[in-house]
């Protein structure tokens, strides 16, 4: 079950191939037993920080990231500070939504998302900025006409409010234009080596039985802009393939399949079809023709330096990329099903009209200002 949430939340579509971006999820959740407050930031899918209830301090998930000390002295004070202020705003918006939907006694989780995405040949950047309470949209921006959205009736409230703030509209507006952008360059700059480097993968067929599809198995590779299809007599073949997102794993590196049913394919014709992957940056495409002797059938349970996708590794494989799965994900799972479907961006933090409006607060504790 938790393997399963974190391989949901993590599926998120791979960026075009030219298109970089910096992305803050922060989520709240009113039961016991976990943090209370979780705030994670990502490089082109590629977490950079990492702040929690517990641990009450914003820290670095990559080396490179020590590096911003050096420009920015007091960063990691000042993002742990955001932190602390968000996690008492997100009790207050939790409180606040409650009564707004007229629920009593339950646990409930409240999400945000921002952040921007920049194309480094058009240099055309797109803002995002979302929340969300438990799994569904509470109040969405609108990237084009600057105003914001309401799916439900509850936050009605917050988006007239925020409407009628031409303050908070221009610092909306300049954050996810340019201040965002910039720190994603910088941020870039700082891990140039591995953001930007490029490594190819290793391939496997796969076959739970001698019915069942062949699925082409392809891990290791990096970054995650690629695409990976099955060919046959050199025409890429569609009718009974199911592609695979693809998913991180726990080395910085990341995984993806894409199944093809032969079914009602003779035997001596599989030779006809090919598994092909490309990956950004790489001009060469990786081809493997399919041959029987090449299928793999047994599912392992334990490590497999080979490249075959075990279960050890289907259900721990985001270890590496949000710390432990057991702290994290109950208080995130709403918001995962909420990202992946709307693959949108956030907002600050006061949907209530009750707290503080954004224009009254300072931006650096409202949101992280990287």
């Amino acid at each position: 079950m938790k393997g399963l949430i974190f391989l949901l939340l993590l599926g998120i579509p791979a960026a075009a191939a030219v298109t970089h971006s910096l992305r803050y999820f922060y989520t709240a959740y009113s039961g016991t037993g976990f943090p209370s407050y979780v705030s994670v930031g990502f490089v082109d899918d590629v977490q950079i920080s990492y702040c929690d209830s517990n641990i009450n301090r914003n820290v670095p998930k990559q080396d490179w990231m020590n590096k911003v000390s050096s420009e920015h002295p007091r960063y990691w004070e000042e993002e742990t500070q955001t932190c602390l202020h968000k996690q008492e705003n997100f009790k207050k918006n939790i409180e606040i939504a409650a009564q707004r939907f007229n629920q009593t006694g339950e646990l409930h989780v409240y999400q945000q998302m921002y952040g921007c995405e920049w194309d480094d040949e058009t240099e055309k950047v797109k803002g995002y900025d979302q929340q969300g309470y438990d799994g569904d949209d509470l109040i969405i921006l609108d990237p084009e006409t600057k105003s914001w959205i309401a799916p439900t009736p509850q936050g009605f409230i917050t988006k007239n409010k925020w409407d009628h703030d031409e303050h908070a509209v221009k610092y909306e507006k300049f954050y996810l234009t340019q201040t965002c952008v910039e720190w994603l360059k910088k941020y870039m700059s700082y891990g140039r080596s591995s953001l930007m480097r490029t490594d190819l993968p290793s391939v496997s067929f796969l076959q739970k039985t001698s019915s069942s599809p062949v699925s082409c198995h392809a891990t290791g590779f990096y970054p995650n802009r690629a695409e990976m299809f099955w060919r046959k007599d050199g025409e890429e073949v569609h009718d009974g393939v199911d592609k695979g997102e693809i998913l991180p794993n726990n080395d910085g590196t990341f995984q993806m399949s894409v199944d093809i049913d032969l079914s009602s394919v003779a035997a001596e014709d599989w030779t006809k079809y090919e598994c092909v992957f490309q990956l950004s940056g790489v001009k060469e495409d990786v081809t493997h023709r399919l041959e029987k002797t090449r299928i793999r059938t047994k599912i392992r349970t334990g490590n497999d330096s080979s490249g075959f996708p075990t279960m050890a590794v289907i259900g721990g494989v985001v270890v590496g990329l949000l710390v432990l799965v057991a702290i994290i994900a109950v208080a995130i799972i709403a918001g995962v099903v909420w990202w992946r479907r709307n693959n949108n961006g956030f907002k600050q933090t006061n949907t209530s009209d009750t707290s503080s409006s954004s224009s009254s607060e300072d931006p650096k504790k409202a949101n992280s200002r990287r």
